[in-house]
């Protein structure tokens, strides 16, 4: 299965992605590699703004059609935006993994934490491993 990895982006080996966003904000969704393997998405829960998480806290749950899967946080810190638009349309989360699908943006509470997720090239090496 041939998945896209753009460079610009930090991986957590729950296949969630990462981008900073500025203001010591990421923004977090589910690589092309996870929405895959779920299959089509039909419900998105999310967070409310306000929570706060430790890294690798739950911080909602997809389902799709073949199962449910756990999102977590891959950075502590307190949900600032979700993305209300997956909510409505989860579909998104397969059409759009690193564009539309995103899930939340969180205020990192330590940015030294970024540093522990991988890059791509990481990650790509990860999901070679896996298969």
């Amino acid at each position: 299965m041939i998945v896209t990895v753009p460079k610009e982006l930090k991986y957590t080996k729950e296949h969630e992605w990462v981008l900073p966003a500025g203001n010591n904000r990421v923004r977090v969704g589910l690589t092309d590699f996870a929405q895959r393997q779920l299959g089509d998405v039909v419900y998105v829960e999310l967070p409310k703004v306000g929570d706060t998480f430790a890294a690798e806290d739950e911080i909602g749950t997809v389902e799709s059609v073949k199962a449910v899967a756990e999102v977590f946080a891959p950075v502590a810190g307190k949900v600032v935006t979700i993305n209300e638009g997956i909510v409505e349309d989860p579909e998104l989360v397969n059409q759009e993994p690193y564009g539309d699908g995103w899930f939340i943006e969180l205020e990192v509470s330590d940015a030294k934490q970024l540093s522990s997720l991988m890059d791509a090239a990481t990650y790509e090496n990860f999901l070679k491993d896996a298969e």
